[in-house]
């Protein structure tokens, strides 16, 4: 039995033993002041992505600590103060820290080889000196090298690989060499370059003129595979691409590589032109709701504009072959193909406060107009949503009088019923297109009160227009007040009046008591009557006077 403990234990320990180093507010600064780079997670234990990390950060951990490269994690929930420090809001929070000082984001995947990759990167100088002793392996370092061959004495060349390699290091590995023997081995001439990939052929040789834009572009459509797939770890960068994307949703992997291999001529001849990349439609097929194909229909291929979120449904009723497929695509890229748009009917009237937006009138009011709009891009389940309707509406409000709804539009899109030109990424999302400038919308990124976007509004829209959106609220509230006082002085007025006739017609009954009981019971009743019409008198006095008043503060808030 002892001998059984002893070994539970020692294999306890060692399932639990971890390369990620727990800190806290008394170890964490010594420890990046200690080491040279370190990736430090914020995390709280309840939170969801964060267990979902956990294991990708422990494989990341085990490899990268021998390249001495440290993976260190705090709970905020214990250590409020140390996180609130490096500004954590959000679980988890990556970091990276090349000493307490100089930290920056971390703005890879959240998946083992993607924290490795960017982790060696962020270890090595931007451009790594690469020797016929070390260039293998270097080409093999990581899935995508760009490996520079100029002579030692370009310094034009230098200066410029050196330059796009500093603005992309966090993306690619670059490395350059000025042997001579080591170009004519790879079949360029200096000066050259060459992207080694671990995908498709394997390398893609740079022959344009060695230009800093020209050398960007390269990376970019190289890097990217001829047909890819479309996952939460890639989605980013095929909307940042720049270029269309066409998706081929299919339910099994054996399908996907069946249409990978049979389009796969398709995306080698529009390389660069737009993207291929396959879908898993078991897992992501709702997002082929937002392409305007029908969810369930499989297999389904679809076109999206990135750019201006256009979306090119091809027919489900058709076979996906190379060949229609091909046509289609053609078709696509000479401008043959309308884009699909899902739209709410436009509705008849524009009656509140808050101009209501939908696919088919869009442009008229966002886009071809001379005014600054505010437009909310929201989605009816959203709770966050729910809580600005108000405020948005009285925002709306602020806005539409005759002056001021000639150069400010407050409106709203429902953005799961309506294709819009913009990809929103979360809701709400709140944009300003001011006038002018309707290709350039501003972001809004405040808190959600009307002060704030009216403030928002008036320093970025063109008409720099300000609502008084305090003074109104002020001047209302005074005339409500003064309204309330003056029903309350002459309800106590009436109040007083009742109570004096009711004194006197007891003092009449009891002087003349001795007289009859009927008199008694006929001056108590003329006293009550007197006190009731006294009563009623001021009551209607008090209602005219709240009512003149309630006037007063409509009228102030008017003329606002």
């Amino acid at each position: 039995m002892k001998y059984t403990t002893i070994c539970a234990a020692f294999f306890a320990a060692v399932a639990t033993a971890s390369d990620v180093k727990q800190l806290n507010k008394d170890t964490f600064k010594s420890f990046v002041e200690e080491n040279d780079l370190v990736l430090a997670e914020f995390f709280a234990p309840w939170c969801g992505h964060c267990k979902a990390l956990a294991p990708e950060y422990e494989t990341a951990a085990t490899t990268l600590k021998e390249k001495d490269i440290k993976l260190v994690k705090v709970d905020c929930t214990e250590e409020q103060d140390l996180c609130q420090e490096y500004g954590v809001e959000g679980y988890p929070t990556l970091k990276v820290f090349r000493g307490p000082e100089n930290i920056s984001p971390y703005s890879g995947q959240r998946k083992a080889d993607s924290l490795i990759s960017y982790m060696t990167k962020q270890s090595l100088p931007a451009v790594s000196e690469v020797t016929k002793d070390t260039i293998e392996e270097f080409k093999t370092a990581d899935k995508v090298v760009l490996v520079a061959y100029f002579a030692a004495d370009d310094k034009a060349s230098n200066e410029t690989f050196t330059s796009v390699a500093n603005g992309l290091r966090d993306n690619f590995l670059f490395g350059a060499t000025s042997d001579a023997a080591l170009a004519k081995a790879e079949g360029v001439s200096q000066p050259g370059l060459v992207l080694y990939k671990s995908f498709d052929d394997g390398k893609d040789v740079f022959t344009e003129k060695f230009d800093a834009e020209a050398i960007k572009s390269f990376a970019k459509v190289a890097s990217t595979p001829l047909i890819g797939e479309v996952g939460p770890e890639t989605y980013s960068d095929y909307m940042a691409a720049g270029i269309p994307l066409a998706y081929i949703f299919a339910e099994t992997p054996e399908e996907r590589a069946q249409f990978a291999k049979e389009l796969k001529p398709l995306a080698l001849k529009h390389k660069g032109a737009i993207n291929f990349a396959t879908i898993d439609a078991g897992s992501f097929g709702q997002h082929a709701g937002n392409l305007n194909l029908k969810v369930g229909t499989w297999p389904a291929f679809a076109i999206q504009r990135t750019d201006k979120n256009e979306k090119f449904p091809y027919d489900q009723d058709n076979k996906i072959t190379e060949k229609d497929i091909g046509t289609f695509v053609d078709e696509f890229l000479a401008g043959k193909v309308d884009p699909s748009i899902k739209s709410e009917p436009i509705p008849e009237s524009q009656d509140g406060p808050v101009s209501v937006v939908v696919a088919k009138n869009y442009k008229d009011i966002v886009i071809d107009n001379d005014k600054d709009v505010l437009l909310e891009f929201y989605a009816p389940w959203c709770g966050h949503c729910k809580a600005l309707a108000p405020k948005y509406e009285e925002l709306g409000e602020l806005y539409s009088s005759d002056a001021f709804s000639k150069l400010v539009t407050i409106a709203k899109v429902d953005a799961t019923l309506n294709d819009v030109p913009d990809e929103i990424q979360g809701f709400p999302t709140i944009k300003l297109f001011a006038a002018g400038k309707k290709d350039s919308p501003i972001d809004y990124s405040g808190s959600r009160t009307v002060e704030d976007l009216v403030k928002f509004i008036e320093e970025n829209g063109t008409h720099k227009v300000a609502a008084v959106y305090e003074e109104v609220k002020e001047k209302v509230a005074d005339a409500a007040a003064d309204a309330a006082d003056a029903a309350a002085s002459v309800a106590d007025e009436a109040t007083k009046s009742a109570g004096s006739a009711a004194d006197q017609a007891t003092k009449s009954a009891g002087s003349a008591a001795d007289e009859a009981t009927k008199s008694v019971k006929s001056g108590a009743e003329k006293a009550t009557d007197a006190a009731k019409e006294a009563a009623a008198d001021a009551a209607s006095s008090a209602s005219s006077v709240a009512s003149k008043a309630t006037e007063a503060a409509k009228k102030d808030h008017d003329e606002l």
